[in-house]
């Protein structure tokens, strides 16, 4: 059935390593997409309001997507569209108009599992690239090669590939990987978890996952607990990957792009992680013979963390050590205190919308973009109208307060949890 004007594009000429790696960014909302490209994302994923696997996120309507677009083209950044569910027969009505209105939003790429939607895409939106989702467990260069011959110009590699089996790929195949480089970790094989299913009768593969891998357990034995009501109960979930420190053995093997898992987690979550790879990944482009990790990166990484973190596959097999099996205490005591909204260089008073209570006598951060830091204690702040306050205690309210140095609008201000 196929003619000229309905013919799948096949991807043709060399494009077997990017220039520089790709840092692409989870984005739940418009807000973090903005924050994520203004922190330095070269492109962000996000979902749309079918077909993706984040059914919980808030996820983007189309007009939400054409201000993203836009948004992101000034800095440079493209936007990716997450349609990655395993699509049953009741899945299939709509995809082509939903597909043929992402391409008129301007999305650059989807993110896709499903052969079917591979082929409509390409049939009837050919100005959407399609990458190949870690949904399909890709591990081997031969299947790489298939999808290349299918068209595909991107594949998302299977998050259990190693740095070994990833330069193997890139050497057989002319084709750009993209792997998951920070982030919570399934812990099925990827694509293949269906406890979701069977214990909530929410489909993993259609967006509904429950994490139940996440739920506290016990154990029974003749219908009785083992472990008890009064003991600290279980999970089988694994600690969260970090390739922050690896980003010399990532680039050298030919990943191209730098995925950031996440589109559930917070602004500020999205903001200090793409803030430190940003800079790691400009620091050792700009001199490789003389790059140096710095401590300050890895600082910030573990003030986002929510769990213990460790390599995933990349240098070896997981083994129990690298899974969460106990209550652990919370790997970031900092929460999200506020965003600058503005500031006025003539007498240092910045205007910062709440995110979380402060008060003064409290310490903060302040960060930005590139690297931009430094701690302050709180002094007297104000509502906007100059009545004093005790605290900021309401949600997305304007405080005026003095910082000790300049800021900029979308800066972020965190506190320390005692």
């Amino acid at each position: 059935m196929t003619t000229t004007e309905t013919a799948p594009r096949r991807y043709r000429g060399k494009r077997n390593r990017l220039a520089k790696p790709e840092l692409l960014a989870p984005a739940g909302n418009l807000e973090k997409l903005k924050f994520a490209v203004h922190y330095g994302a070269d492109a962000v994923y996000i979902g749309g309001q079918k077909y993706g696997l984040r059914s919980n996120a808030d996820n983007f309507s189309f007009e939400e997507m054409k201000e993203g677009v836009e948004f992101a083209k000034q800095y440079g950044a493209k936007v990716f569209v997450a349609t990655n569910i395993y699509a049953h027969n009741e899945d299939i009505a709509g995809l082509e108009d939903y597909l043929r209105e992402l391409e008129r939003a301007g999305i650059a790429a989807i993110i896709v599992a499903d052969p079917v939607i591979v082929e409509t895409a390409q049939r009837v939106a050919p100005k959407l690239e399609v990458h190949l989702s870690t949904q399909q467990s890709t591990m081997n260069w031969q299947a790489v090669q298939f999808w290349k011959e299918e068209g595909l110009p991107r594949v998302v590699l299977a998050r259990e590939a190693s740095l070994e089996e990833i330069e193997q790929i890139k050497a057989h195949v002319d084709i750009e990987i993209e792997a998951f480089i920070h982030g919570a970790m399934c812990s099925s094989y990827s694509g293949r978890c269906v406890l979701s299913n069977h214990f909530t009768d929410r489909d993993s593969n259609r967006g509904g996952c429950c994490q139940s891998c996440r739920w506290k357990y016990d154990i029974y034995e003749d219908d009785l607990p083992m472990v008890g009501m009064d003991a600290d109960k279980f999970t089988m979930g694994s600690k969260d990957l970090c390739m922050l420190e690896h980003i010399p053995d990532l680039i050298d093997v030919g990943v191209d792009s730098f995925k950031i898992e996440g589109r559930m987690k917070s602004l500020h979550y999205v903001a200090t992680v793409v803030n430190a790879y940003r800079q790691a990944i400009d620091s050792y482009m700009a001199d490789p013979e003389h790059y140096e990790l710095r401590q300050e990166w890895l600082d910030d990484i573990r003030k986002a963390a929510n769990r213990p973190l460790n390599t995933g596959f990349f240098y070896d097999t997981p083994g129990a050590e690298d899974h969460i099996y106990e209550p652990e205490e919370k790997a970031a005591p900092y929460d999200f205190a506020g965003v600058v909204v503005s500031y006025d260089e003539a007498t240092g008073m910045a205007v910062v919308q709440q995110r979380n209570h402060f008060k003064p006598g409290q310490e903060v951060e302040f960060f930005g973009p590139n690297g931009t830091f430094f701690k302050q204690t709180v002094g007297e702040i104000a509502d906007t109208e100059g009545h004093p306050l005790d605290a900021a205690r309401h949600p997305l309210q304007h405080i005026v307060m003095r910082t000790d140095s300049p800021v900029k609008p979308m800066d972020m201000m965190r506190k320390r949890v005692r």
